[in-house]
């Protein structure tokens, strides 16, 4: 009897539940780091770079030192690093922040294609998970409750930005200076200084995002590791609202939409596997468009992002 046979109809949202917990958790991270970000006024398409980069230091750091934490916390540094070279950038008069962005998406890809190449072979030490499902005696249920523990401070990450945004003197001053910075000049806010800080953090998220993509799934380094999640997370913002659980919940919604393919193709059906792996990207189209529509509210949206700067 087939394991398929052995679950019945909870084969499939088994399947779907765990690609869901390992497809969503660099999308949370790397979109909360867009949504600190652009809450300061600031765009950074290079997030796709810092989560490559990440990605591959993680794998080094983990490999050269034995412990899969410190690749996390290199990750984040890194990530941190990079992206405070797009702030400093951004920052000189009439830089534009989608071409730097994209200048430094390219810049980080590169560095960690060529700086990681001696890991590709090396097996780094791996994350641990979380066995959730240990009480059940199928592997099935077994393999979709080992969660990473990435995914749960991601989710606390999300409430913790909340907080901060909401309820906190920083996190005031951060959408302030977002939303006006003519009005930040005038009640003193540090405009300059709080965007560079608002990009740094965020790139810390996305460099911690990519230490998942090479310490928990797929676990390993090599050059084709991300499938575009940092650019993906920038529609994702968007079609959140640059709020940080509406963020945490469209991460979700794009990594089950991520999960489909591998969880139909985890059941036996292989038919259409391809088109089923696009539905990020169509999601993505979708989320755009509908976000780009005149109809669409923007009374969200930081008044300096309106800007053409």
């Amino acid at each position: 009897m087939t394991s398929v046979d052995t679950l019945g109809w909870l084969a499939l949202p088994l399947a779907l539940l765990g690609g869901v917990i390992r497809t969503a958790t660099p999308f949370i991270f790397v979109s909360l780091g867009e949504c600190i970000t652009e809450r300061s006024g600031r765009i950074n398409l290079g997030l796709e770079g810092n989560l490559v980069l990440g990605a591959m230091c993680a794998y080094a750091a983990s490999y050269l030192s034995g412990s899969p934490w410190i690749g996390v916390l290199a990750a984040g540094l890194v990530g941190l690093l990079f992206s405070a070279l797009h702030g400093l950038l951004c920052s000189v008069r009439r830089v534009n922040d989608t071409a730097a962005g994209i200048s430094l998406l390219i810049l980080g890809t590169g560095l960690a294609f060529f700086a990681g190449k001696p890991f590709i072979e090396p097996q780094a030490p791996q994350l641990p998970n979380i066995p959730l499902g240990s009480w059940s005696s199928l592997p099935q249920v077994r393999a979709a409750l080992d969660v990473n523990p990435l995914f749960f401070i991601g989710i606390a990450a999300a409430f913790a930005l909340h907080v901060f945004f909401r309820s906190t003197g920083l996190g005031l001053m951060v959408r302030t200076v977002g939303d006006t910075e003519d009005g930040a000049r005038a009640l003193g806010f540090p405009v300059i200084p709080t965007r560079i800080l608002a990009t740094m953090a965020g790139g810390f998220m996305a460099g911690i995002g990519g230490s998942f993509l090479s310490l928990s799934y797929p676990g390993s380094w090599s050059e084709g590791l991300s499938s575009g999640q940092g650019i993906m997370a920038v529609a994702l913002v968007i079609f959140a609202r640059w709020n940080p659980l509406r963020a945490l919940g469209a991460s979700i919604l794009f990594g089950a939409a991520g999960a489909i393919g591998p969880a139909l193709q985890g059941i036996g059906v292989t038919g259409y596997y391809y088109l089923f792996n696009a539905a990020p990207y169509l999601l993505t189209l979708v989320v755009l468009i509908v976000s780009s529509s005149p109809a669409r509210p923007s009374a969200d949206v930081p008044g300096e992002l309106k800007l053409n700067r």
